[in-house]
């Protein structure tokens, strides 16, 4: 497949790694001189530099010959622009594009109603208020994924000096009485990911993955000796953008009492039109003797969402120090995620990440039903439909052989039953199969799952 991006930022850059790996034809269009040298050297793909709204440099970059368009410039008016200029080029039957103005909704119906044809419009922030909303109520608790319409449940932890798991091998744990239908999916230990096996220990700061049954969850982050859910009664946000203005709405609805804190004094003035009962701080968010006046101990959410990720960092450590009870911490550069964990920051989240596993689920549609992209890009987490022709069914899992770096954390039967299979267990076809994987073997097990590259590519 032919596949034309618009735009080289790091959304473009983790698509084309990825696509050109799974032998995709890429091709990136992107107007920074120095940035299309380091695209060039960096990615498997062509470079075009020039402007993606000139139809001109698209013909130039070969938009008659995509199958695909997917336009993540830093425009959202170049996005749709793009989408427009293939449509009336009959070109691309595939277009997606990226949004992030707040009348996403407005854009999609009046393409809608125009007869535009974009197949997906994205809009990370909403995403990410999204998944920050899950993890709030869960201290400890660093992101939350469902899975199989909710059925299955993924949620990530940093194993404290203190928590009653550290120095204990998988297999210990085990035999200490989990939840039934539960497994430790994944390890990030440093710069190393490890898919476990019994034999593995869980360390003092290892991020740990939790693979369980939605109706276990409770369970297992107890077991795990994580506190539960608690009722958010006091949230904190620094920054006035989309994200915070999304994310302060809905704890307003909730009735959660929120203070944003926001140094331009005529964004606090907007802020102050667009939300209700949130009391808007014009301060700087990151200095200790302002966060002490506004009581922040003991605050159940610290939001870290400025456009500074240093601001951000810098702001969430001093949050933690200072007594919030959880700390989440926006984050657009990716090398930076790793280097939260190491200073102890539990959840952090990137705009990029996320747009990215939205156009991946999207574009493997069919019998991949999802895709989640974990810190830079080092694992996957894939839900698949096993179909009557997958080598993987009717076997039990003790005599297939998987790609090494996979683990099968989740089977979510038609019938609605979710299990955390054993080694005796079968994969029918029909079951969403939910595995974890290293990124260099997500294409062995896709190719194995679906039996060829060629059945993967009529899938998506």
């Amino acid at each position: 497949m032919r596949v034309l991006i618009c735009g080289g930022g790091d959304v473009a850059l983790l698509l084309a790694r990825r696509m050109s790996r799974e032998g995709n034809d890429v091709v990136i269009v992107e107007q920074d001189a120095k940035r299309c040298d380091y695209l060039d050297e960096a990615l498997d793909a062509t470079v075009v530099r020039g402007n993606a709204s000139s139809v001109r440099t698209l013909q130039k970059a070969g938009l008659a010959q995509a199958d695909m368009l997917i336009a993540v410039t830093n425009s959202d008016y170049i996005n749709f622009l793009a989408c427009l200029m293939a449509q009336n080029e009959r070109a691309a039957s595939v277009r997606i594009a990226r949004m992030r103005t707040p009348e996403v909704a407005y854009w999609r119906h009046m393409a809608e109603n125009l007869g535009l044809e974009i197949d997906l419009i994205i809009h990370p922030e909403s995403e990410v208020a999204e998944r920050v909303m899950r993890v709030l109520p869960t201290p400890g608790v660093s992101d939350i994924f469902d899975f199989a319409n909710g059925r299955v449940s993924l949620f990530g932890m940093m194993i404290q000096p203190d928590s009653w798991v550290a120095g204990k091998t998988l297999r210990e744990l085990d035999a200490s009485g989990p939840p039934r239908n539960s497994i430790i999916a994944m390890i990030f230990r440093n710069q190393q990911v490890i898919i476990p096996r019994g034999s593995d220990t869980l360390e003092v700061g290892d991020h740990v993955y939790v693979c369980c049954n939605q109706d276990e969850a409770d369970e297992a982050m107890r077991f795990m000796g994580l506190p539960g859910r608690t009722t958010l009664e006091s949230v904190f946000i620094l920054g006035g953008r989309q994200i915070s203005i999304l994310l302060a709405q809905e704890l307003e609805r909730r009735g959660v009492q929120v203070k944003l804190f926001e140094q331009d004094i005529e964004r606090c003035h907007r802020l102050t039109e667009l939300l209700d009962s949130t009391l808007i701080v014009n301060a700087d968010g990151t200095e200790e003797a302002v966060l002490l006046e506004e009581n922040i101990k003991g605050v159940s959410a610290f939001l870290s969402l400025t456009s500074d990720d240093e601001d951000n960092l810098i702001a969430s450590l001093l949050a933690r120090k200072l007594g919030a009870q959880k700390v989440v911490t926006l984050l657009n550069r990716l090398n930076y995620l790793t280097m939260a964990q190491r200073l102890g920051i539990n959840t952090s989240i990137s705009p990029r990440t996320v747009a990215v596993d939205q156009i991946l689920q999207f574009v493997r549609k069919g019998r991949v039903l999802s895709v989640t992209t974990f810190r830079e890009e080092e694992a996957e987490a894939l839900e698949l439909l096993a179909m009557e022709d997958s080598r993987y069914v009717g076997k039990r899992l003790m005599d297939l052989k998987f790609p090494e770096g996979t683990i099968v954390g989740a089977i979510a039967k038609p019938g609605g039953e979710v299990i955390v299979p054993r080694g005796t267990s079968m994969i029918d076809a029909g079951d969403r199969v939910i595995f974890f994987a290293l990124e260099t073997s997500v294409p062995k097990l896709e190719a194995a799952f679906f039996r060829d590259r060629a059945a993967v590519r009529e899938a998506r």
